[in-house]
């Protein structure tokens, strides 16, 4: 699962946050690899549960936003659903949390390497001056 030393490191991955206060000031337990993979339609049911422990509140929501940001109007939906979480100080902490995720996989797999882009235009927008 996610941890606070890993959250520490993302400037690595993502240089604009060097210096920045990254501590997770809200915790809950989340699913932890919450895409569209993991989702059953008929019925509704949430799968793969072995990442599963704490992470910053809207993670879950966070990496179900950067799975969908191919299918902008998926994103929106998701943003829509869930923009309340995402838009706090942790849910867009836990957003910059998958964004390096994606970033740090790219190098190892197409799946993450094709949502790279996507990532780090949500972290551009993230970071953008509001």
């Amino acid at each position: 699962m996610i941890t606070q030393a890993f959250i520490h490191r993302m400037p690595r991955f993502i240089p604009a946050l060097e210096g920045a206060d990254l501590t997770v000031k809200d915790w809950r337990t989340a699913h932890g690899d919450l895409h569209w993979a993991n989702v059953t339609k008929e019925p509704l049911e949430l799968i793969d549960w072995e990442g599963w422990g704490g992470a910053p509140a809207g993670y879950d929501a966070a990496v179900l936003l950067a799975y969908s940001l191919p299918a902008p109007a998926t994103a929106s939906k998701v943003r829509d659903v869930f923009g309340s979480l995402l838009r706090t100080e942790t849910g867009r902490l836990a957003q910059l949390v998958i964004c390096a995720e994606i970033i740090q996989a790219s190098e190892r797999d197409d799946i993450h390497a094709r949502l790279r882009p996507y990532s780090e235009g949500l972290v551009t927008e993230l970071l953008a001056p509001q």
